[in-house]
């Protein structure tokens, strides 16, 4: 299949076209034609697998058509994108305005963390598709600052993550301020059951397309464990980095004081790293992203805030450094490689306190993580060879 067969206007496929894209993922084959028609859509997809495209090029594509203009004053919010962070919210944002640069269609996007005022100023210039986090829209709703009264379309990203984080209150308070008669698109990369409660609530005879198997990580991924404790996974990391100093790599630590030691400890040994985490301002947090983007810097430390929505190609590794409690959240950290169809590496490091965390997650995954041997000079075989 191509985009040309999903029916999509002109202006888009040009788009599509000029981002380097011939042929639509499976999650964007089903669900766009769907959200054109005007479907409420239940979309469960892993991370990786052109969703943010799958809901934006027809949302662009119903705003756009003057045919399916609906009645919303001149200036109004016409399409609510609400996702869980600053990080996926810019990148949606960033799609959009790829994806419509030809459209003529306005949008902006609304984060805390940063001045509200150049957010305050493009609301009031008036836009048709707005991207928000939900505290942030909260807080320029309670300053009367933005007005949902003309939605006509809502989508919820990553919604699973959104109620993980809390947000189920804030976004029931959106909800409450969005016409009833809309169309609703949800996504998420699990279906645990307070998201189908979820979805029960808001949408309307939905459409359900669903991509892959609920928290199945990609084929695509080789998972390796190396049994190894506490003390000795920063030279153990050191050591595998130096292996491909080139490649791109992610670093999953369980405690934001863990990722800037670990961090600290990286660039000690010469490797370029940096520690992306919620205590970072979003200034920092934008100016590590960018430099991971382009490789100036290969190595991102992170906490599970960028387990979602890091839209980053080419991830060669994905390191466990501390093995999650949460089976579900190792699909999402490790859901950063191999995507789009490439192959990646998630490694794991295991300490005797995390074995049972390792059970969990080959229970969920249905299979061993393969077993790989400490590299001589590491761990016990180091001390023994200094004894």
């Amino acid at each position: 299949m191509r985009f040309e067969d999903l029916r999509l206007t002109e202006p888009l496929l040009r788009a599509v076209r000029t981002a380097g894209y011939r042929t639509p993922t499976p999650i964007q084959s089903q669900a766009i034609p769907h959200v054109l028609a005007g479907r409420d859509v239940l979309g469960c997809a892993q991370t990786g697998t052109g969703k943010t495209a799958a809901f934006a090029l027809p949302i662009l594509q119903r705003l756009s058509d003057r045919s399916l203009r609906g009645t919303a004053p001149a200036g109004q919010i016409r399409a609510l994108i609400l996702c869980p962070t600053r990080e996926l919210a810019q990148q949606i944002h960033d799609s959009f305005r790829t994806y419509g640069q030809h459209t003529g269609v306005r949008q902006t996007v609304v984060y805390g963390g940063v001045n509200q005022n150049p957010q305050a100023r493009a609301l009031r210039a008036g836009v048709d598709v707005l991207v928000a986090t939900p505290g942030r829209l909260l807080d320029l709703m309670g300053q009367r600052l933005v007005s949902l009264a003309g939605v006509e379309i809502l989508v919820l990203d990553e919604a699973d993550r959104m109620l993980d984080m809390g947000f189920l209150p804030d976004i029931r308070r959106i909800l409450a301020q969005v016409p009833a008669q809309r169309q609703t698109l949800l996504f998420a990369a699990t279906m645990p059951d307070a998201i189908r409660k979820l979805a029960n609530d808001i949408l309307c005879h939905p459409v359900s397309v669903q991509v892959a198997r609920v928290s199945a990580p990609a084929e695509t991924v080789a998972h390796w464990v190396y049994h190894v404790e506490q003390p000795e996974k920063p030279t153990l990391l050191t050591r595998l980095l130096a292996r491909t100093p080139r490649a791109r790599a992610l670093v999953f630590t369980r405690t934001k004081h863990g990722a800037d030691k670990l961090t600290r400890h990286l660039l000690r040994a010469g490797v370029r790293a940096a520690a992306l985490h919620g205590n970072k301002s979003q200034g920092a947090r934008t100016r590590a992203l960018a430099e991971f983007r382009s490789a100036q810097t290969p190595v991102l430390v992170a906490t599970d805030i960028a387990a979602r929505g890091l839209d980053v190609d080419d991830i060669a590794q994905v390191f466990n450094y501390d093995l999650t409690p949460d089976p579900e959240t190792y699909v999402h950290r490790i859901g950063r490689t191999g995507r789009a169809g490439a192959s990646g590496t998630a490694v794991s490091f295991c300490s005797a306190q995390e074995r049972a965390n390792l059970r969990g997650i080959e229970r969920l995954l249905r299979a061993a993580l393969q077993t790989v041997a400490v590299p001589r000079g590491d761990s016990q075989q180091r001390r023994g060879m200094s004894a």
